[in-house]
């Protein structure tokens, strides 16, 4: 559940990522994680501009099927990017507000009951 409300902020905020996203260190960490192929990669770095490489970043990702694409997407964005990070966890606490949880170590954590 975790990877696909993550999915769905990524959704909510993909004109807003794919303006301030330079997403060149994104790859680079979704390829070290095994999120993208060394093929994707590829052709990814075949795209002019960042807005063009990260509309196709998320164009893959939003077809992946590996349950970790978005836990480690926002995960590669923390370091250069923390105010995306910021409202990503706003809404992703926003879209989780009717089960408990916490962060810990940069991923949320339901608590079961």
């Amino acid at each position: 559940m975790e990877n696909e409300a993550l999915k769905q902020v990524f959704i909510n905020l993909h004109a807003q990522v794919t303006k301030d996203v330079n997403p060149d260190s994104v790859i680079d960490a979704l390829l070290s994680k095994n999120i993208v192929s060394t093929d994707d990669y590829h052709e990814l770095r075949q795209f002019k501009g960042s807005r063009n490489r990260c509309r196709e970043l998320f164009s893959l990702l939003y077809r992946s099927s590996h349950p970790r694409a978005f836990i480690e997407l926002r995960l590669a964005l923390v370091d250069e990017y923390s105010w995306i990070v910021d409202e990503i966890d706003e809404q992703l606490t926003s879209l989780t507000a009717q089960q408990q949880g916490h962060f810990a170590d940069g991923q949320f954590v339901f608590a079961v009951s």
